[in-house]
């Protein structure tokens, strides 16, 4: 068996569920141009860590610059039900797929030190292992070995697993036979963009993270913009709407790691538990899950909105307590949601000795805006 081959048969024994190969010097400047263009227009929004290691992401040489060739690997997250069914229940949170099991990039790591150290041991050439937090561009260099192509909504679509694949890269200074990449099958279908509660989607093909619901919740910190926060709906943890409605997502299947599937508790939760966790309770319940990441403050203001919409008065409670919470955003956020809840005269009682009161100009504005 070549190398090839036989690594492939290992990341399958690994639990693996997709495996590609290709070269570094088939990786050309149309990689690096729209990394540019992206932020060259602002799109990344507050994640300023694209742009600090911008040059290292331009080429995986850049990062490495004696790799030779690219293994990527894909781990299916495939869901057992449709995600989608969760926005209904107003009560109810809804959290993305990725964050309702351990947190992947756990899983993921373990299985691509394992693979890499079996090749290091077998050829003795270098390796290094890429989960998500490296200045690497995993998606189109999963798409140009061969695992997948960069659909309209910018992730990696598989024809055997749909949008549901968990992507690392392991980059060798092994010499290792590339695989062709995958034709782009998306055609005429426009399901993704149509789809985008915020139109966070200038084009097929190009995202502007500052309107996606995922960056909103997860990336940003501050007080998110009053148009979004309707569309948002009950969406407190990223957002799977454009994944959900692919069409290859009818070859796609339910995970079978074990550690991916949904927590049941993770699954639609009720928000107003969740707006009852201090520091200690969120930690506790979103350790090690993904979740955790973002800390309970930007946690809370995302479930104050959900609230917010939620239509529930037996919320309004529960938010006049957050009004006052320590953390500034949270207490925008609650105040928003309570004038959602709170007939106009209660609202403008409730408001009046705690706008006075207030210190942070942003939440002030939240009492004063129509």
């Amino acid at each position: 068996m070549s190398a090839r081959d036989r690594i492939r048969a290992r990341a399958l024994a690994e639990g693996f569920d997709a495996v590609g190969f290709t070269s570094t010097d088939r990786i050309g400047p149309e990689l690096a141009e729209k990394l540019d263009a992206f932020m060259a227009l602002k799109r990344h929004g507050e994640m300023a860590w694209l742009e600090e290691k911008a040059e290292r992401r331009r080429h995986p040489n850049a990062l490495w610059p004696e790799a030779k060739s690219i293994v990527a690997l894909g781990l299916n997250y495939g869901p057992d039900n449709n995600p989608l069914d969760v926005l209904a229940q107003r009560d109810r949170a809804a959290i993305s797929v990725y964050a309702q099991g351990r947190d992947y990039h756990l899983v993921v790591k373990k299985k691509l030190k394992s693979l890499a150290g079996w090749m290091h041991r077998e050829w003795g050439d270098a390796v290094k292992v890429f989960v998500d937090t490296a200045p690497l561009m995993e998606k189109p260099l999963s798409a140009a070995a061969g695992i997948g192509w960069q659909g309209k909504h910018t992730n990696l679509v598989s024809r055997d697993f749909g949008s549901w694949l968990f992507l690392g890269i392991i980059l060798t200074t092994l010499e290792i036979e590339a695989d062709e990449a995958e034709a782009d099958h998306c055609g005429s279908c426009s399901n993704c963009l149509d789809v985008c509660p915020t139109r966070a989607f200038p084009a097929p093909y190009q995202l502007d993270a500052r309107r996606c619901i995922s960056y909103l919740t997860i990336e940003y910190g501050g007080i998110i913009p009053h148009e979004f926060r309707k569309p948002m709906g009950n969406r407190i943890y990223g957002c799977d709407d454009c994944l959900a409605v692919c069409p290859w997502n009818k070859f796609a299947s339910a995970a079978r790691e074990a550690t991916l599937r949904a927590r049941p508790e993770l699954t639609a939760p009720l928000l107003l538990e969740l707006a009852r966790l201090d520091d200690e309770a969120f930690r506790e319940r979103f350790s090690t899950n993904p979740v955790k990441r973002i800390g309970r403050d930007r946690f809370v203001r995302n479930v104050c909105i959900a609230l917010g919409n939620s239509g529930d008065v037996a919320a309004i409670p529960v938010l006049e307590a957050l009004s006052a919470d320590p953390a500034a955003p949270v207490r925008a956020h609650a105040v928003w949601a309570l004038k959602q809840l709170m007939p106009a005269d209660a609202f403008m009682r409730f408001a009046a000795p705690r706008e006075k009161a207030e210190s942070d100009p942003a939440v002030r504005a939240e009492f004063s805006r129509p």
